[in-house]
């Protein structure tokens, strides 16, 4: 069975004295997340604010990113798939051989 979604990503900035904030949003048509992320611009450095622009964006959108794995996580969780690994010890080798 073909499924086929379309999910809008909104994304908006705003700078202010030196400061760059961002906002992105997520619509899947169900539910709508959003991320924050934020920028500033030392006061040493020359201020070139398409830089403040994509540290912020770029932040905003990993924040996004963060509750959306979570959000994914928490379903997951409810249909009985773990979400860790249910093993103890390393990931190679001889489980005998680990005390």
């Amino acid at each position: 069975m073909t499924r086929h979604l379309e999910w809008t990503v909104g994304l908006d900035l705003v700078e202010e004295g030196g400061r760059t904030r961002a906002e992105a949003r997520l619509d899947t048509g169900t539910s709508t997340l959003t991320g924050h992320g934020s920028a500033r611009c030392n006061p040493a450095d020359a201020d070139v604010p398409v830089i403040g622009d994509d540290l912020a964006a770029s932040r905003a959108m990993k924040d996004l990113a963060g509750k959306l794995m979570r959000e994914a996580n928490r379903e997951m969780e409810a249909v009985g798939a773990g979400t860790l690994p249910r093993r103890t010890g390393p990931g190679y080798g001889w489980p005998e051989a680990v005390t």
